[in-house]
C-alpha cells in the first residue's frame, strides 16, 4: 500500500535543486574557503538519495543513467593525475598553481589546479556514497 506522497515529491524537486546548487557552490569555493570536493560530493549524493527516496529506483535511473561505480575509478584517476602532473613542471607532489581567466558567464575568475584535485575527490565521494546507498536500498 502506497501513501499519498504528493507533498514529499513536490518538495523534493525544490529541495534537490537547492541542494545541488549549494553543492556546486561548495565545490567551487573549496580551494579558497571551507568546502571542496568532499563536502560538495556529499551534498550532491544527499540530493540524489532524496530523489531516489521520493520517486523510487526505476524513474531516477531513467533520468540519471549513470553507473556510479564508474565514478570511483574516474575520480581517483583525476586526483592522482593532478598530483602527478606537478612532476611534469618539476614541482613537488600535489603542488598547486593558479591563473586569472575571463570566463563568459562568470567574468574575471581565478582558477587553481586544486580544483582539478577537488573534482577527483568530488567524483569519488559521489560514486562511493551512492554505490553504498543504492546497494543497501536494493538489497532484498
Amino acid at each position: 500500500m502506497r501513501h499519498n506522497d504528493l507533498i514529499f515529491r513536490t518538495m523534493t524537486a525544490l529541495i534537490a535543486f537547492i541542494l545541488l546548487g549549494f553543492s556546486i557552490y561548495l565545490f567551487l569555493a573549496g580551494h579558497q574557503s571551507p568546502g571542496g570536493g568532499f563536502i560538495g560530493g556529499l551534498m550532491t549524493s544527499a540530493a540524489i538519495v532524496l530523489m531516489y527516496m521520493a520517486y523510487g529506483l526505476k524513474p531516477i535511473e531513467k533520468i540519471l543513467p549513470v553507473n556510479f561505480k564508474l565514478l570511483i575509478p574516474t575520480g581517483l584517476l583525476i586526483a592522482t593525475l593532478t598530483g602527478i602532473g606537478s612532476f611534469i613542471f618539476g614541482e613537488p607532489f600535489l603542488s598547486q598553481t593558479y591563473g586569472h581567466f575571463h570566463l563568459p558567464i562568470f567574468g574575471d575568475s581565478e582558477l587553481a589546479t586544486a580544483m582539478l584535485f577537488d573534482l577527483g575527490v568530488y567524483l569519488t565521494v559521489v560514486g562511493v556514497t551512492l554505490t553504498i546507498m543504492l546497494t543497501i536500498a536494493s538489497d532484498e
